[in-house]
């Protein structure tokens, strides 16, 4: 069976991961695996410079005091994981997913998820992480790179779940953004759903045509779709149109030339996963 892959580190957006997890695995006829990921070298403290005038006696000890404590750190860390895992179990099941695996792996998340992305059909992960400045939305440190190496398309939840009703994709024609158009058409996560297609930016020849395909493309598999071909900076038109529509999801290409499309690389991606309170489906 297929798995929907959902990252957790047990933060605040922990909860929300596994709701939007098993929402997707639901849908998807999957099942669900919790990956995660003791990243030692993320926390383990730097050591200290005792090169200096310790003498040797007391830096011996030393080194075995920060040898112990690193020990019970380890430790601390393998039973913290283990709880985070079983919460993660106990919310899946009780939200009708049948099929649950907990994992818990050694090292940075992204050096992990390779092992395990080929059986994937989605990645959860949340929006920002243990470490993330709640008070400046800065996103966890680990968006921009899961999705740059990932194979798949990404779900990156909000901060609390919401059943899903619309969804908007943001298209500019673009390979990732025709990717996105092509999963909703095919796969049956979005089936059912309202979609409004949404195409933004400065007018140019040919954007109708294009839009229109599209549409085209979404309508023949089923969908109710609403398209929209509108003047503006597309941060802007993108994130008024999620306010006004009350849009559950937002779909969008990852990475390319357009400003639609740029994460991190370019401000204007980032800045709409930063401030739209909707969980975003990337594509790249």
């Amino acid at each position: 069976m297929a798995k929907v892959l959902a990252c957790t580190d047990g933060s605040v957006y922990a909860a929300s991961v596994y709701d939007h997890a098993a929402w997707a695995a639901v849908r998807l006829s999957a099942g669900v695996r919790v990956l995660h990921a003791l990243d030692h070298a993320r926390d383990r403290a730097a050591a200290a410079d005792l090169s200096g005038s310790i003498g040797i006696d007391a830096r011996e000890d030393l080194l075995e005091e920060l040898t112990r404590l690193d020990e019970a750190r380890g430790r601390l860390a393998r039973r913290t994981s283990k709880l985070i895992l079983q919460d993660a179990g106990s919310r899946l099941l009780s939200a009708g997913v049948t099929d649950v695996t907990l994992t818990q792996r050694h090292g940075s998340l992204v050096e992990t998820l390779d092992a395990f992305e080929d059986g994937a059909e989605l990645i959860v992960i949340g929006k920002r992480g243990e470490a993330a400045d709640f008070a400046t939305l800065h996103l966890g440190a680990n968006i921009e790179r899961v999705i740059r190496a990932s194979r798949r398309p990404v779900l990156v939840a909000s901060r609390a779940f919401r059943p899903v009703e619309r969804f908007l994709i943001a298209f500019d024609g673009g390979p990732s953004a025709r990717k996105a158009v092509e999963y909703a058409s095919r796969k049956p996560l979005l089936k059912g759903l309202e979609c409004h297609l949404v195409m933004a930016g400065r007018p140019v020849a040919g954007h109708e045509e294009v839009l229109a395909g599209a549409c085209d493309t979404l309508e023949r598999s089923g969908l109710t779709v609403c398209p929209a071909l509108l003047p503006g900076e597309p941060e802007e038109v993108i994130a008024a149109q999620v306010a006004e529509r009350d849009i559950g999801l937002l779909v969008m290409g990852a990475y390319g030339h357009s400003r639609i499309r740029q994460l991190i690389v370019g401000s204007t991606t980032t800045t709409m996963i930063r401030t739209c309170q909707v969980p975003v489906l990337m594509f790249r």
